[in-house]
């Protein structure tokens, strides 16, 4: 039997250090929303003849005062255009004036206004922040007949560390993508982290439901040797299910287009954050948590 807690430490390390660098990036370069949420112009278009680059397509742009236009190539002739929001008249001098370029056929347009993003905004944080809370209440609840060594409600936030820990690490990597690569924050990306949260709850719970039965039909013991004996019968199930969840999205983020690309991305990254943080972070630090508790009462019975 592997003792998974005996290196906790090495555990909290790593993940400090993920952390850290997720929230540094988050502070410092912020993250680049789309125009879902931050309001804009987004234009798809598609040269059926040789397509311009981008700098040709900007140039040819300047003199609308568009601000910040985002060009993004898509397959062999397409291309998505993305810019301040614009008037009908505007949009279609727009059109007219990549058609001087290379012939082009407009396949959609969509206008966001400041207003709209705004409001999405502020509904994404606060599905997110419910959607954290009813899973904290559903664990508390859920575990209430186990009561000890360790108490329901922590295993409730022992879970919700884990969950934070899985949804800043994919945050902090699109905060850097965003800078670097002008990648956007989308609806799609923030559905992929609403499904990540379900994913990790999901094979956390596993794991703690695994540990309930060994109390219940074991008794106590060594709280660390049942966490340990829970990990190694968990695991093999939580691998294989990494492994099938990874083998779809993988194919989808390399054959399912522009669209999926960075859902796809995000879920890869929160599916390797998610069954880290249930095997090497939750299990452990429900163990950890044990300790401090036992010290505490130590030092109490001394006084």
């Amino acid at each position: 039997m592997f003792k998974f807690t005996k290196y906790s430490t090495i555990y909290y390390i790593f993940s400090g250090i993920l952390i850290i660098g997720a929230v540094a990036s988050l502070i410092i370069f912020g993250l680049h929303f789309g125009i879902e949420f931050s309001g804009g112009s987004n234009m798809e278009i598609e040269f059926t003849k040789q397509r311009p680059s981008n700098d040709e397509i900007s140039k040819s742009l300047t003199q609308f005062n568009l601000g910040e236009i985002v060009i993004q190539p898509i397959g062999f002739g397409g291309t998505v255009l993305k810019f301040k929001g614009v008037e009908e008249e505007t949009h279609q001098n727009i059109l007219s004036e990549i058609n001087k370029l290379s012939t082009v056929q407009e396949k959609s347009f969509q206008f966001i206004g400041p207003s709209v993003g705004q409001e999405l905004k502020n509904k994404t944080i606060i599905a997110i922040i419910l959607a954290l809370l009813a899973i904290t209440i559903y664990i508390a609840f859920a575990f209430r007949k186990v009561s000890r060594p360790v108490t329901s409600w922590k295993y409730s936030v022992t879970s919700l560390i884990a969950l934070f820990h899985d949804i800043l690490i994919p945050l902090g990597v699109f905060s850097l993508l965003g800078k670097f690569y002008n990648i956007e924050v989308t609806i799609p990306i923030i559905a992929a982290l609403l499904t990540i949260l379900g994913f990790s709850v999901h094979d956390t719970i596993v794991i703690f439901d695994r540990i309930r039965e060994n109390i219940l039909t074991k008794g106590t013991g060594s709280f660390s040797d049942t966490v340990d004996n829970s990990l190694n019968q968990t695991i093999g199930r939580s691998i294989s299910t990494v492994i099938t969840v990874l083998l779809v999205m993988v194919s989808l983020f390399f054959f399912g287009g522009q669209t999926l690309k960075y859902f796809s991305l995000a879920i890869i990254i929160g599916i390797f954050s998610g069954a880290y943080s249930s095997i090497f972070i939750a299990g452990p630090l429900l163990v950890t948590w044990k300790k401090w508790d036992d010290k505490r009462a130590t030092k109490r019975k001394k006084r």
